[in-house]
């Protein structure tokens, strides 16, 4: 037989071999595997047990020549060798090798040797060069795998002039046609991994493009209402059969193939949801046993399920329904958004302990409004009643005003107009109360009083400024309020010349623990600072100049841009 003839008969069986590989390659296990294979032990083993019955087919396509066989069966090792290290490689080799040997033939030892052989090549390449692996390079160790199987060949079958006989014939047509088909091969795996990366490309694409649309949807938390609104946008984005969401104890949502009996507020029954929350793993059900539905026209027959953390705690869970099987695309897209939508409920959980720190702190402020200011206020207002009503009558009423802002409910931000407002309420009565004594002066740009800032952010430092800075002082002094924009940032300054403060009591305010309890400027001023820093970030706090006898400076910085800025914080 002819050389060019030989090497077309084993492109022919190298062909079916590779054709049985490209049918097995579309089941979606093995497809699996070799998108994402490893080199776990349970993946050697796989590895060896496919790539050793390749080798097996190998042999048994193989073409009888001058009492042996010219065959295929060297893909099977390599390959293994290849994508699974030495020992995938040795344990194909085994098979194929000791499957060649029990045939028999003056080659039979040789050729057992060689396949081993040939695995371990393929193997040691993959430890030492485990990034190069393409069709080019599979070829060049195909080459170099099938040149040492014709020298074992000529070393061990005996008589070593059949072997020469043999090795003339088939030499160089299995040394092309094995060469080129475990390139190919390569190239087969090399394209599920390429398909299974763009899938996953398109999977989290969609991921990102769900959870952006979900994201005010779960910022109210893991509601039936917004259960129900997030199982019905990625049922209507996705091609699945159904898609159901829990909390930690009941069903709060499903919407597809089964809504008409897995209702919400209905208990948690199935153990797979159970095993998730208790796990904080994703979990598959691949039967309807497993899916444990007790309905009998229920079509649900495969499910994945995903544990929904916050703050690494199970609150709830994403469930994915098919009504054949979950693919990989599948649990990919599970795993993503249930990745997400933990992280969007965790957003919402801290933007629930940031509004409600917020509130307690501005509770706080209101809380220290001084029972004597009252007092005082209502004496002042008593003093007037009589000799000046009019006077009387318009303190009650910036009295009133006053009370009425400082008790409202706490909003997230007011405008700096505003809060002047509220200021010049509470001024005007301490004006009333030391007349000449406390003169009040204000520079506010026109462009900086729409700025929005925290309400009752100005109210303590003008109140420190009175009672502590010019009040202890016989003659008094005056107080100044600025403000204006530069670019995008509004600065505002609370000025006073009265008593003044020492760096040692400045050092003071700040202090985590203030040196005295009834320190309420402290508390007051420290409060003003933390809320600044907690908002805008660390460079945007309370910056205070003050000397003895001259006086304070409180200066603050407010980005015109609150909301977001809240946001990131």
């Amino acid at each position: 037989m002819f050389e060019h003839q030989i090497l077309l008969f084993l492109a022919q069986r190298m062909t079916i071999v590779i054709t049985i590989a490209f049918l097995l390659s579309r089941h979606s296990a093995i497809r699996r595997f070799f998108a994402y294979q490893r080199t776990t032990t349970g993946d050697v083993i796989r590895l060896i047990g496919i790539f050793g019955t390749v080798s097996i087919l190998g042999t048994y396509s193989a073409i009888p020549i001058d009492g042996a066989l010219a065959n295929s069966r060297v893909i099977g090792p390599v390959l293994a060798g290849l994508l699974g290290g030495p020992a995938a490689g040795i344990g194909a080799g085994l098979i194929g090798g000791i499957h060649r040997y029990s045939m028999g033939g003056f080659t039979a030892l040789a050729c057992a040797l060689s396949t081993v052989t040939e695995g371990l090549i393929g193997g040691l390449i993959r430890r030492y060069h485990p990034h190069s692996l393409n069709g080019l390079s599979a070829f060049i160790t195909g080459l170099v795998a099938e040149t040492l199987q014709m020298l074992i060949i000529l070393t061990v079958a005996k008589p070593f002039e059949d072997a020469v006989t043999l090795v003339t014939h088939i030499g160089v047509p299995m040394i092309l046609v094995n060469a080129t088909g475990i390139a190919v091969f390569v190239l087969l795996i090399q394209d599920i991994r390429a398909q299974e990366e763009q899938a996953g490309a398109l999977v989290a694409q969609k991921s990102l493009h769900i959870a952006n649309i979900t994201l005010p949807l779960l910022r109210r938390g893991l509601t039936e209402t917004s259960a129900q609104a997030v199982a019905e946008l990625v049922k209507n984005m996705t091609d699945l059969d159904a898609v159901a969401l829990t909390d930690r104890e009941k069903i709060l949502a499903h919407v597809g193939a089964g809504a008409d009996h897995h209702l919400p507020g209905e208990l948690i029954m199935t153990r797979v949801t159970a095993e998730a929350l208790e796990t904080g793993r994703a979990v598959v059900a691949s039967s309807k046993e497993e899916v444990q539905c007790v309905h009998p026209k229920c079509s649900l027959n495969a499910v994945i399920v995903v544990p929904l953390l916050c703050m690494d705690k199970p609150v709830g869970a994403l469930k994915l329904y098919r009504t054949k099987e979950v693919g990989l695309v599948d649990q990919e897209l599970a795993k993503g958004l249930g990745h997400l939508f933990s992280t969007q409920l965790e957003i919402a959980e801290l933007e629930k302990e940031a509004r409600l720190k917020t509130t307690a702190e501005i509770r706080a402020l209101q809380a220290q409004i001084n029972p004597h200011f009252l007092f005082n206020a209502l004496n002042t207002v008593a003093s007037y009643v009589r000799t000046q009503p009019e006077t009387a009558r318009r303190l009650l009423i910036q009295l009133g005003d006053f009370f009425r802002k400082n008790l409202r409910e706490p909003a997230q931000f007011v405008s700096l107009r505003e809060e002047l407002r509220h200021i010049e309420s509470y001024l005007a009565l301490e004006q009333a109360r030391f007349e000449d004594r406390l003169q009040v002066e204000y520079d506010i740009a026109d462009d900086a009083a729409n700025c929005q800032v925290p309400p009752l952010l100005l109210q303590p430092l003008v109140e420190n400024a009175v009672r502590h800075g010019l009040l202890p002082l016989h003659e008094g002094g005056t107080i100044t309020i600025r403000a204006y924009r530069d670019a995008e940032i509004v600065f505002i300054t609370i000025v006073d010349d009265g008593a003044g403060m020492t760096s040692e009591r400045m050092a003071q305010l700040f202090a985590e623990r203030p040196p005295s309890a009834s320190s309420s400027s402290g508390i007051g001023l420290r409060n003003v600072n933390e809320r600044l820093c907690s908002i805008y970030g660390p460079d945007y706090g309370l910056h205070i100049d003050s000397k003895p006898g001259l006086g304070t400076v409180c200066s603050l910085r407010i980005p015109d841009a609150p909301q977001s800025l809240l946001m990131a914080g």
